[in-house]
């Protein structure tokens, strides 16, 4: 399978130093109810995550989508579907490493505010190893 049609692991565990298993190009992660609502995933800089929040079955919709360090991972896009799914384009920094935080908030249609976070990304950035 390749990096754009295969889901990143949820291990709790960190990603090796090296980098080995990080994602790079592009990936799209899909979240379905039941799943765990937060996920980690390790990256390369200048990886484009497509992220699909399948639609919610306690009656809440995702709405608001945030990054602790949109210096680090800017969500580029957001749109949530007639049927509830939400699909968000997340962007790592092109040279940077580090981590961030990508938290989607979920509510009743029919309430005020944002919401609570229904859905946490673990986004970590690994570079490329330096040669020299």
């Amino acid at each position: 399978m390749t990096p754009s049609s295969q889901a990143p692991s949820a291990s709790a565990s960190p990603p090796p130093a090296s980098g080995a298993g990080c994602v790079a190009g592009r990936a799209q992660i899909t979240v379905s109810p039941g799943d765990p609502v937060r996920r980690p995933v390790c990256v390369r800089p200048g990886t484009v995550v497509s992220l699909v929040l399948s639609p919610r079955t306690d009656g809440k919709r995702w709405t608001a989508v945030r990054s602790s360090a949109p210096a680090l991972v800017l969500v580029t896009g957001r749109q949530v579907a007639a049927d509830g799914t939400a699909h968000v384009s997340l962007r790592a920094a092109g040279t940077r490493g580090g981590s961030a935080e990508i938290t989607v908030s979920a509510k009743e249609p029919d309430l005020a505010g944002t919401g609570g976070v229904g859905f946490t990304l673990a986004v970590t950035v690994t570079p490329y190893a330096r040669e020299g």
